[in-house]
């Protein structure tokens, strides 16, 4: 599905311009909250801890049969979140509330957060086809069965990019009256707002009335969302833009951007070195299937995990990427559904520049684990060439394996077990030294 993004005229000059005096600092809720909430500036979890989202995107509306996999091999690549695009039916076909509810409990199994995005109103008031704020909630209204309970789990991303380059002046309105509606309609999650300009914001209408929108909404939960591409093509765009958000104590977080495109060439380096350096989440676009002459923006080839892209190999394993700054929400760590009671075996046959392994993983704890990765190191020089009974990546020495859907769970007592071959250039093998189920250390045996 081809990702579109526009640049109006001018847009580029109007980046570099000089930041505007910031208004006061918005103040933070005070209320309990049971789920994600943002306090001074920050997303917390609902343990009110800080969780800085660091995922992908994925294409659920357009690939449903891909999405098991997909959540399963973006987890085992080391993210803590993924923004899935749901459609309401006015542009493409509707995710209905069983698939939306199939959705979010996949997620939770791959101890992912979930974020929820409504794409039919990209790029509207220019997009042909493209709808309405309006209409996003309505969705929303119309799934709420599938969300309900889940604010420890799920973020709503109202409306994918709500505006093109025409009408963007009514973003501010359109989307208080829309926070508005969610909160009276009983949504008590964190909601992310996109910001007009096919996500961009060179006219800055977001930036420059994201404390106003905030302040309106009734449970000050909101969530700003920026989308880097071409307007974001060097380094004092990025960072003048994101400062001006946290000099405020505006919660923001990039939701798309890419390696290149179209519209100019954005500086993902900077992108990702800002956002780190600033706490700020980031989500790049996107897993797999992107057509129409944005190929270059998958990850994976043909949502193969074993065939990452440049821009996958990029934001997964380059510098300040998903592998070395994203840590799991807390709302996951040391759940029993999840698993965290383990050992595992592991039988090496070795002959020198190639071995076997023979994997057993079992479940010493009392509630069944539905949904795994295990994460572990090569001793040496070994290279992963086929598995059986499970999927794997390996980046580097580190290896992730995972389920398959006759592996999934492992029952309380229960073991599942895997193989795999290898080869080492060096002609030596060895065990690795230890073992992760899920995030959790287990014993060896």
């Amino acid at each position: 599905m081809r990702k579109r993004l526009a640049t109006a005229a001018g847009a580029l000059l109007a980046l570099a311009a000089s930041i505007l005096a910031a208004p006061a600092p918005a103040q933070a809720d005070t209320r309990a909250a049971s789920g994600f909430h943002v306090a001074d500036g920050r997303l917390l979890d609902a343990n009110g801890k800080e969780f800085v989202l660091r995922g992908v995107n994925h294409a659920h509306a357009w690939y449903p049969d891909r999405t098991a996999r997909a959540l399963k091999d973006i987890k085992a690549l080391g993210a803590n979140s993924v923004r899935v695009v749901l459609a309401t039916g006015d542009r493409w076909t509707r995710n209905d509330t069983a698939d939306v509810a199939a959705v979010v409990a996949q997620c939770e199994q791959n101890r992912l957060v979930c974020v929820l995005e409504a794409h039919d109103t990209t790029g509207y008031g220019e997009q042909d086809g493209a709808v309405a704020l309006s209409r996003a909630v309505d969705y929303w209204i119309s799934v709420k069965g599938a969300v309900q309970g889940q604010e420890k789990y799920v973020l709503l991303n109202i409306g994918n990019e709500p505006y093109g380059n025409s009408g963007y002046a009514a973003w501010t309105s359109d989307t208080v009256s829309a926070l508005a509606r969610m909160r009276a309609a009983g949504f008590h999650h964190t909601l992310m707002v996109d910001a007009p300009n096919w996500g961009q914001d060179w006219s800055f209408t977001m930036r420059d009335h994201a404390a106003e929108v905030f302040a309106a909404d009734p449970e000050h939960n909101t969530l700003f969302s920026i989308h880097m591409y071409g307007v974001f093509n060097s380094a004092d765009k990025v960072k003048n833009y994101i400062d001006r958000f946290t000099s405020q104590r505006l919660p923001l977080v990039i939701g798309e951007f890419g390696d290149m495109h179209s519209d100019g060439d954005p500086d993902e380096d900077t992108i990702m070195s800002a956002a780190r350096q600033l706490g700020v989440g980031y989500l790049g676009w996107s897993w797999s299937g992107n057509g129409g002459g944005v190929e270059y923006l998958d990850m994976a080839s043909g949502f193969d995990a074993s065939r990452l892209t440049a821009w996958g190999q990029r934001i997964f394993s380059g510098p300040d990427g998903i592998r070395q700054t994203a840590k799991e929400a807390s709302v996951y760590t040391g759940t029993g559904s999840s698993g965290g009671s383990c050992a595992v075996g592991y039988r090496l046959s070795d002959w020198g520049n190639w071995f076997n392994a023979d994997v057993t993983v079992r479940n010493t704890g009392t509630t069944a684990v539905k949904g795994w990765q295990l994460a572990f190191a090569f001793p040496g020089e070994q290279k992963l060439n086929s598995v059986w009974n499970a999927r794997a990546v390996q980046q580097g020495g580190e290896v992730r394996v995972s389920d398959e859907s006759w592996t999934e769970t492992i029952a309380p007592g229960g073991t599942v077990s895997f193989g795999f071959n290898g080869s080492s250039t060096a002609g030596t093998n060895g065990i690795p030294a230890a073992f992760t189920l899920n995030g959790a250390a287990c014993a060896t045996s």
